[in-house]
């Protein structure tokens, strides 16, 4: 993983974690695959919650695409992968 986009990954989950926390959940990185997926893991209330899939599109994807426009996509594992 590439120290710097790694970085850049960070630093966007940390704008919009405290919307998550507030709600009893949180996010977690997992990978940046060499195709520009990010893969993160929700947890807490956000594990199963469902507005889980809007909360990853509408708020971390926009977040993470925000500082890093070349991300094609942001998905969801499951939180025991």
């Amino acid at each position: 993983m590439n120290k710097e986009i790694e970085q850049k990954v960070l630093d966007a989950i940390e704008t919009i974690r405290p919307h998550l926390q507030a709600d009893g959940g949180d996010i977690e990185l997992v990978d940046i695959t060499e195709d520009d997926r990010v893969l993160v893991k929700l947890t807490g209330a956000c594990s199963d919650c469902s507005m889980s899939g809007m909360t990853l599109k509408a708020g971390i994807e926009h977040a993470i695409k925000s500082a890093l426009p070349h991300i094609k996509s942001v998905e969801a594992i499951p939180e025991d992968f």
